[in-house]
C-alpha cells in the first residue's frame, strides 16, 4: 500500500512539475493564445483592408469616374473649363498671421 501511495504521489509530483515547468508549460499556453488572439485580430483588418482594395479595382476597371477621381484628389488635375479655388481654414491663416 506504502508502495502504491508512493507511486502515485511521484507521478502527481511529475505531472505537476510538466504543467508548471516542463515544455510547452501553462505560461506558454496563455502566452500564445494571447498572441493567436492579436494575428487573428491583425488578419480581420488585413482582410477588410483586401477588400476595399478589390472594390477599388473594380471600379477603376469598370469605368472612369473613378479614375477620374483619383487624377484629381491625387494629382490635382482640373477638367477644361472648371476654375479651382482652394480653401484655407481659419486656423492656418491665423497662424501665418501672427508670423508662426
Amino acid at each position: 500500500m506504502k508502495k502504491l501511495l508512493f507511486a502515485l504521489t511521484a507521478l502527481l509530483a511529475l505531472l505537476q512539475y510538466r504543467i508548471w515547468m516542463g515544455e510547452n508549460n501553462l505560461s506558454e499556453y496563455f502566452l500564445l493564445q494571447t498572441q493567436i488572439a492579436a494575428q487573428q485580430e491583425s488578419n480581420a483588418k488585413l482582410i477588410a483592408r483586401n477588400q476595399i482594395l478589390k472594390e477599388e479595382i473594380l471600379d477603376l476597371k469598370s469605368g472612369t469616374e473613378a479614375i477620374e477621381e483619383r487624377a484629381r484628389n491625387e494629382l490635382g488635375l482640373v477638367k477644361e473649363g472648371e476654375t479651382f479655388y482652394r480653401v484655407v481654414g481659419s486656423e492656418l491663416r491665423e497662424r501665418n498671421s501672427f508670423g508662426h
